[in-house]
């Protein structure tokens, strides 16, 4: 983005609520009109205090109640009364977190993975067969993926199936304890079949993991071989029935191979349309990225309704006479609590607008015949989005709980529960940290990508202007260079930092450097034996990480400022750009130890970032009802007693009884009145003495 983008502030800014929230809203704004008025009934809604079995069955009776509203049919094929609109589709499921977690995840498993699966790895015979009930619930289903020996290392799951061409059926077998297939929803109570991820064998050769449909139940239970149990009471979402299925030589007909992407013919001859067995098994899974997705989009939604909560409390509740001796302060005139809740304001907007160009993504790739280049950015994008929304989530949950004290710790103003039901998320479809690292591959093999590119002059040029570069930021140079531009001025260097230009030019130039330096590191790695090569990946893991978490703060950054360009409204844009600012500040002031030892900033800019930030928060304090009003929750939503108006009537019922008593002559004296006229006197009765 160029350097010169105006930013169009205006003196004295007001925010369009109305049109914000609708730019919130996104592509798919009447999908998610229609989800959230859904969210606000009754029916769909947690009840506290539930036991995990009355928990259970209602979430179960929810999922017939959605049925029964039409809104679970938006991604299946027309032809069965479906719409064809993955991305809406996932657009509504995410709201359903507002109601109950448990209500969206049970959801997502039964519609977005088991049905997905059907649908997506499966061809038309599959899906006559078995979509109709899919959709009707008449056929709940598991996912059958993870294994407790394996978690996120689907290739090595122990599961097979092997194929029997004299019967032409496939056996599915649990060889061990360690392959059983668990954390599995719908499994323990509802699931009537599954989708059960296997290593394929025929004619003795193993082709990698594939997906089965293998019915699991009746109405007397278990089918014969096939045993589970109930993974019991959760730290969360406790309305979902999670358990754990193993299958003891249970047959099933060829034809139950889900088989759009590998085939087993009658007499066991295996074929595929993807010839690479790595490449095939990464499609497969490719197309099951839509739990990330929606998880992306959930925690997005579930950090809303704690900010509205969180902000709508500190507006209302006052603590301390420090600025006046007969009204306290509301909580959010005080400056730690507005560097407690708006910055996190501002992660929330780069998270939502982040999701809706994800969204975009995966509605492009999910309606047309996309490309494998198209499908591998979609998957990555999801893998760096998914852990910072999840992780951000948790971080914003707990400070909205602490922010609100001990109320926030009472369960009626749902902090406490949103926390407990999202701690899952964040090893939900993949653990953070193992997605980030997959992230941090494609970083690596993009920039050896570049590298090939460029011919033998390019690349000259490319390693002198490295070395040329850590040879400045070592000698400190451009340190030197910055606090001579600056020349100490303050002004200048918050200029500097609320560029746009430099705030990206920052970002940008930390996922750089550490790509860079990683693949400095491991350079020729691929040369060395295994347990070599697999030694030094080890030892910089956490570079690795790192690289992949600053790529996609890079990410939202560039979405959130793509969103500001948009606005029309001079107020809102200038809220927003402000917004905008605090977030990337706050992002480099997290890691300002860094920008410093790399030469990227100077400390003298690093001085300034803190109190510029600080002015940041001045300027938005007054705009942070505003911010949270536009995520357009209402108090169906929140479901929060403090946010009812019962504080700001407490409050009043406060003040009107101290004004009466003041201006009553029963009014009680206070001490330090009755002190201060004493020692007046006293010094009085001094001054009167030393006269005589």
């Amino acid at each position: 983005m160029s350097q010169d983008v105006p930013e169009s502030i205006t003196e004295d800014p007001r925010v369009d609520v109305a049109e914000l929230g609708e730019q919130l809203l996104g592509r798919w704004a009447d999908v998610r009109r229609t989800a959230r008025a859904l969210a606000a009934e009754p029916r769909t809604q947690k009840i506290e205090g539930q036991s995990m079995a009355e928990h259970r069955e209602r979430v179960l009776d929810q999922l017939g109640y959605l049925v029964e509203q039409k809104s679970v049919h938006r991604a299946f094929p027309k032809r069965m009364g479906g719409e064809e609109n993955p991305g809406g589709n996932i657009a509504g499921f995410e709201e359903l977190v507002v109601a109950d977690p448990s209500l969206q995840i049970k959801a997502g498993v039964q519609w977005g993975l088991f049905g997905s699966a059907v649908l997506h790895l499966g061809t038309s015979e599959h899906h006559d067969a078995w979509l109709p009930g899919i959709m009707s619930l008449e056929i709940p289903g598991a996912f059958a993926m993870t294994e407790i020996g394996h978690g996120s290392d689907v290739a090595s799951i122990a599961t097979t199936a092997t194929y029997d061409p004299a019967a032409e059926e496939f056996v599915v077998h649990t060889p061990f304890r360690a392959a059983w297939k668990d954390y599995l929803g719908n499994a323990a109570l509802h699931g009537k079949a599954a989708v059960v991820f296997a290593q394929l064998i025929t004619a003795g050769v193993n082709h990698g993991v594939h997906a089965f449909y293998v019915p699991i139940r009746d109405e007397n239970g278990f089918l014969p071989g096939i045993g589970g149990e109930d993974d019991g009471l959760k730290g969360g979402l406790n309305g979902i029935d999670n358990g754990r299925l193993h299958f003891d030589n249970v047959r099933i007909p060829r034809t139950n191979l889900l088989n759009r992407y590998g085939d087993v013919a009658a007499d066991g001859t295996y074929s595929s349309p993807i010839e690479s067995p790595g490449r095939r098994f990464f499609t497969m899974l490719g197309t099951l990225v839509q739990g990330r997705v929606s998880l992306d989009g959930a925690a997005t939604a579930a950090s809303k309704v704690a900010l509205q909560i969180a902000v709508g409390y500190a507006n209302e509740r006052r603590q301390f006479n420090a600025s006046s001796d007969t009204t306290e302060e509301v909580l959010l005139d005080y400056q730690r609590h507005q560097r407690r809740l708006l910055p996190r304001i501002a992660t929330t907007y780069a998270m939502s607008f982040a999701h809706e160009e994800l969204l975009e993504k995966f509605h492009e790739v999910f309606s047309q015949d996309a490309t494998d280049d198209a499908r591998q950015d979609l998957e990555t994008l999801a893998a760096a989005l998914k852990p910072l929304s999840t992780w951000n989530a948790l971080d914003i949950l707990q400070e909205c709980r602490e922010a609100c004290g001990g109320a926030g710790f009472i369960v009626k103003n749902r902090f406490t529960s949103l926390r407990a039901d999202l701690d899952i998320y964040v090893t939900f479809e993949g653990d953070n940290n193992v997605l980030l690292q997959l992230v941090a591959k494609r970083l690596l093999a993009d920039y050896a990508e570049e590298f090939r590119k460029l011919d033998a002059g390019a690349l000259t040029r490319y390693v002198a202007r490295r070395a040329e570069g850590v040879a400045l930021n070592q000698s400190g140079l451009r340190q030197l260079a910055q606090t001579w531009t600056d020349a100490g001025s303050e002004k200048r260097s918050a200029n500097f930092l609320k560029d746009p230009g430099t705030q990206r030019n920052l970002l940008a130039e930390r996922v750089r450097t550490m790509v860079a330096e990683v693949a400095e590191d491991l350079k020729g790695a691929g040369k060395l034996p295994q347990a070599r090569a697999a030694a030094v990946f080890n030892e910089r893991q956490e570079q690795i990480i790192s690289a992949a978490r600053a790529h996609a703060e890079l990410l939202q950054w560039e979405a959130f400022t793509r969103q500001v360009e948009l606005v029309e409204d001079p107020g809102t844009r200038s809220v927003l750009t402000w917004l905008r600012d605090l977030f990337g500040l706050c992002l480099i002031e997290r890691d300002l130890g860094w920008f410093q030892m790399s030469g990227l900033l100077s400390s003298q800019r690093a001085r300034t970032l803190g109190p510029y930030i600080n002015r940041l928060l001045a300027r938005l304090r007054p705009h942070a009802q505003d911010l949270v009003d536009a995520f357009g929750y209402t108090q169906e939503h929140l479901r929060a007693e403090i946010v009812t108006g019962i504080e700001a009537e407490r409050q009043e019922e406060a003040m009107a009884y101290f004004r009466t008593l003041r201006a009553s002559a029963d009014a009680p004296i206070d001490e330090k009145i009755i002190l201060a006229r004493k020692r007046a006197a006293e010094k009085s009765a001094k001054k009167a003495r030393a006269g005589k």
